[in-house]
């Protein structure tokens, strides 16, 4: 089992900054990626950023080169920067590690103000 504990969302005006913090712990040596995704109110699920064990990154093209994608092993956390976030931001943003399934953290909302 893979407990994350998601942190550091918030309210922020258009072109602010975020650091969404993603806290793993339990089972996490066999962990292969994590990743963040954000659901927005009436909209599914979407994936934003992952990162792999090898450090490999994937970002959705609404975020390339506003938002980075980061982890600490030796805290095991990743972090999503966020910067020059816009509106269209706004959502639930969920980390998720993948093994062999795949595990959720609760939440945390991001609310970007125009």
């Amino acid at each position: 089992q893979v407990q994350l504990v998601e942190s550091g969302g918030g309210r922020v005006p258009a072109g602010g900054s975020l650091r969404l913090s993603c806290a793993a712990s339990g089972s996490i040596l066999s962990i292969n990626a994590m990743g963040w995704y954000r659901q927005a109110p009436g909209k599914q699920r979407e994936l934003v950023a992952t990162i792999t064990n090898s450090g490999s990154t994937n970002y959705a093209g609404s975020v390339k080169g506003r938002f980075t994608i980061s982890r600490d092993s030796t805290k095991n956390t990743v972090y999503l920067q966020m910067n020059s976030l816009k509106p269209d931001d706004t959502g639930v943003y969920y980390c998720n590690a993948v093994q062999y399934r795949t595990y959720w953290g609760q939440g945390t909302q991001v609310t970007v103000s125009s």
